[in-house]
């Protein structure tokens, strides 16, 4: 179900006081939970989960539908950590509102069920947010009372132990599983069930502030609620329709951008009661006509072998750093991150996203990726053998073997940025599975022009898009080999078809390869034939052999150079990466190892400590 971006008369404005932000933010809250109430059926006990149950015990409706589904819901369970923190929200709602029994039954759940970690960042805080809230609740059971045979004491000093190491490392190093516009809902619900419901203060702080930093991270990207950038994990779909993602979900939460989607990490944050602070909502409707270039450090996930020559130890586990580059205009946003194999599988290494009046069902986005599959990535991310890893990939990630996938990296691909030109350069050795680039021209990138320039234009909404392969290429389909529209992997492909459907990609099956992307926005031109000719008037050089290499003057006049394997260089400067902050934008600045994350607004600074585990107002003196 979709609703007007207004609500009860809500209008995105900036200059709101901070209690009336607080007053709509929590207007979209009461929302939430009473779209969640509203759409239960209490005469089908076998429907619902735990999110819904959770929202009619802090509503006290349908009691007895909620009791017979958790039992019914329970019989067998299974999820792991996504059993978990559901389970812990039902229970912190629960209190005063469920019965002897249930607490009973509660009980042996966590006595008998014993859910797996996980192997990801995003499961292992959302198992250790859940561990420590629910023996936090049991305070004096013991080791025979949970299924991992350590008593509430310990599990909670375990748990404590890694939330703050993760914390310690995000806010030094950067973030691994980083910007995510699907798993961002991963780390705001733990974090939100610590904010909300931890009795110990510390810990109910480092869940509010982590709340704070990971909304910082995805509002200085952000455009209409849409995630911007190179992303470390996304799902194909979501790919095609960045409108479709939780954090699209969370924009209209948070920020009233966008429209309402009913989404499960929405209701436990609306039930949690943690409030964003204010100058958040002021950045993501205060940001005015000027676009800006936000840099931001993050790094790899744990790389267990072939680590590479620019990994680093943190604690004796190796990652890599990731140097993410963002250009946020008022219109659209072009972003990416050097290339190579940053995250296993799901990696978008950049990506083009612009404004629409509305962005739902739209394919409003555009990027390219050379489709990597190798036992190589596996083994250095996940402890599987060089001969079964892909296949084990496969089973769950069920498009990663094929050609005609839409995400992953590859360590042939180097990709440089400078404001709105994007340069992608390829390497590709002979005997790679998939010697191939592709890249996608959406069905929302209209009028696709191909030039005998070379150039390919079009114009997406608010945008004119120029594309330069700098080898031949052929169109096809997205999804040419039929697997995903065939419905393989179920939920994985859910309306593939339709999502795909009227969208190409642009294959070269050149080994030596490149193009060059040139973004303007459509007001900056009288036509388009003016855009088409201002770029064709454009100086470009390319080689490709022996090397990959390029010398390209942009529209904005700067004189860009760069090699395969090599640094860009602006105006004869190289770009330096040794001096790369955690963030570095207009809105957000964080030095590396600092554990602390300053963010502004106009006069406005808000500062996270997670040193001294404390946040900090202050209003600058107007100059």
């Amino acid at each position: 179900m979709l609703l007007p971006t207004a609500l009860n008369g809500q209008q995105p404005d900036p200059f709101l006081s901070d209690a009336e932000l607080a007053i709509q933010f929590r207007e979209r809250c009461e929302y939430v939970i009473d779209q969640v109430v509203k759409n239960t059926d209490p005469t089908n006990t076998a429907r619902g989960g735990m999110f819904t149950v959770a929202a009619n015990l802090h509503r006290g409706a349908n009691l007895e539908w909620a009791r017979a589904h958790i039992r019914e819901a329970n019989e067998t369970p299974t999820g792991a950590m996504f059993w978990m923190h559901p389970m812990v929200l039902m229970m912190e709602t629960g209190r005063g509102v469920l019965n002897d029994d249930d607490w009973a039954f509660i009980k042996e759940l966590w006595r008998t069920y014993f859910p797996y970690r996980g192997d990801t960042e995003n499961h292992w805080i959302m198992y250790y947010a859940s561990i420590y809230l629910a023996a936090e609740m049991f305070p004096d059971a013991g080791p025979d009372q949970w299924y991992n045979g350590k008593s509430s004491a310990e599990n909670m000093a375990e748990a404590k132990e890694y939330i703050s190491d993760w914390i310690h490392i995000t806010t030094s190093y950067g973030q691994g599983e980083y910007d995510s516009p699907n798993y961002i809902e991963e780390y705001t619900r733990p974090m939100a069930l610590l904010a909300g419901w931890a009795q110990d203060p510390v810990v109910r702080q480092q869940g509010k502030m982590m709340m704070d930093y990971i909304l910082l991270d995805y509002v200085v990207e952000n455009i209409d609620g849409l995630y911007g950038g190179a992303h470390s994990r996304l799902y194909p779909r979501y790919l095609l329709q960045p409108s479709l993602t939780a954090g699209a979900a969370h924009g209209w939460l948070f920020f009233n951008q966008g429209e309402y989607r009913p989404n499960a990490g929405n209701t436990l944050i609306a039930l949690s009661g943690y409030t964003p602070p204010p100058i958040l909502y002021r950045i993501a409707h205060g940001r005015g006509d000027e676009a800006y270039v936000q840099r931001e450090l993050k790094r790899t996930r744990w790389r267990l072998r072939h680590a590479g020559p620019d990994a680093f130890e943190i604690d004796g586990k190796s990652t890599t750093p990731v140097y993410k580059y963002s250009y946020v205009h008022p219109d659209y946003i072009l972003g990416s991150s050097q290339g190579g194999l940053l995250q296993p599988i799901q990696q978008q290494t950049w990506s083009l996203i612009w404004r629409e009046d509305d962005s739902s069902g739209k394919t409003n986005t555009m990027f390219g990726l050379q489709p990597y599959s190798s036992p190589l990535e596996g083994t250095m991310y996940f402890p599987s053998d060089w001969d079964t890893v892909t296949d084990l990939i496969a089973r769950s990630k069920v498009d990663y073997d094929s050609p005609d996938k839409l995400e992953g990296g590859s360590p042939y691909e180097h990709v440089f940025q400078e404001e709105s030109t994007l340069i992608a350069l390829y390497d590709i050795p002979e005997g790679t599975r998939f010697p191939l680039i592709s890249t996608l021209f959406s069905r929302d990138l209209k009028d696709r022009v191909e030039d005998q320039s070379g150039w390919i234009f079009g114009h997406g909404g608010p945008v004119y898009v120029a594309y330069r392969p700098f080898a031949p290429g052929e169109w096809k389909e997205v999804d040419w080999t039929g697997l995903l529209k065939s419905g393989a992997g179920a939920w994985f492909s859910t309306n593939f078809e339709e999502l795909a459907r009227g969208s190409q990609c642009f294959v070269s099956e050149s080994l030596k390869n490149g193009y060059i992307v040139q973004v303007a926005p459509i007001s900056e031109f009288e036509s388009f034939d003016a855009f088409k000719k201002a770029i064709r008037e454009l100086p470009l050089q390319y080689e490709l052999s022996p090397t990959p290499s390029v010398r390209f003057t942009n529209l904005a006049g700067k004189e860009l150079v760069a090699t395969y394997g090599g640094q860009l260089s602006v105006d004869g400067k190289a770009v330096d990466h040794s001096k790369w902050k955690l963030f570095d934008g207009p809105f957000s600045r964080a030095e590396r190892e600092s554990e602390t994350l300053e963010i502004h607004y106009g006069q406005e600074r808000y500062k996270l400590d997670f040193k001294s585990l404390s946040t900090e107002t202050t209003i600058l003196e107007a100059e």
